[in-house]
């Protein structure tokens, strides 16, 4: 397993920004492979009435790539969150996190005193052994993300969401297939270090946690270790979806962001 090292400051991420300057701020974090443009729903239904922000993890998208010779945690890349929002002029927000993104808003809900409600989407506490994402980290290494593109799209979306959407899929297998490989595989070096089971009960905000039904990567049953370690959190298991219900219930999913965010 690699050993992380620090990283000697947070990196300024890639933001795309929509809505009222004035009104109150919700950040999205996305999976591991992905760019802002997993969140064009969400970015088109929930700006009306806030300033929604998505971002791009570093190395992934228009963000800049961990310095060489540095493994970020999960903490490191938590801290280029707050560090671009700084730079935003953000203080406060709501977050709403899938994935590794779910991750970084975990450590962000319980740590940065600025979250005022989290929403946490087919992510983990834990996210199966180190070994795995050691091997896929070296995989992307090896052989280039690409590689792993089919694989990627086949756990995040359902098969009939598959095969009725061919032009969809093949656009977000690209997205993946053109992700950095040492971006992809600099955040699997994160992943393999995560575990925060043991400190869920420090989320004390509004939270609720979504799973979809067919994920074969975050389980409905993963995803409920989240909601029954974050006290009075609501959990719901959407169906069918798998790994991004955000584009497979897009409409669901932002009903279900709309109350939870002004209740």
């Amino acid at each position: 397993m690699t050993s992380p090292s620090p990283t000697p400051s947070p990196l300024t991420l890639h933001a795309d920004v929509y809505g009222p300057a004035d009104a109150d701020t919700l950040v999205l974090l996305g999976s591991l492979g992905s760019t802002t443009e997993m969140w064009l729903p969400q970015l088109d239904a929930l700006s009306d009435r806030r300033r929604v922000i998505a971002l791009d993890h570093r190395g992934h998208g228009a963000s800049p790539a961990a310095p060489s010779g540095t493994t970020p945690t999960v903490a490191d890349l938590a801290a280029d969150v707050l560090h671009t929002l700084d730079g935003l002029g953000v203080g406060r927000f709501s977050v709403v996190g899938l994935s590794l993104g779910g991750a970084v808003a975990q450590y962000l809900a319980a740590t940065s005193g600025r979250v005022d409600r989290a929403v946490f989407i087919c992510t983990a506490a834990k996210f199966g052994e180190p070994s795995g994402w050691v091997d896929r980290a070296q995989a992307a290494r090896t052989d280039g993300v690409g590689s792993l593109a089919d694989a990627v799209i086949g756990r995040w979306f359902s098969p009939a969401f598959l095969e009725r959407n061919p032009a969809t899929t093949a656009h977000f297998r690209d997205m993946v297939a053109a992700t950095p490989d040492e971006g992809y595989a600099t955040c699997c070096d994160a992943l393999s270090q995560w575990d925060f089971t043991a400190r869920l009960g420090e989320i004390t905000v509004p939270t609720l946690v979504i799973a979809g039904e067919h994920d074969p990567s975050t389980t409905p049953e993963t995803v409920k270790v989240i909601a029954d370690g974050v006290a009075g959190s609501s959990y719901v298991v959407l169906s069918p979806a798998a790994h991004l219900p955000n584009l497979e219930q897009p409409e669901t999913v932002n009903g279900l962001l709309r109350g939870f965010l002004a209740s």
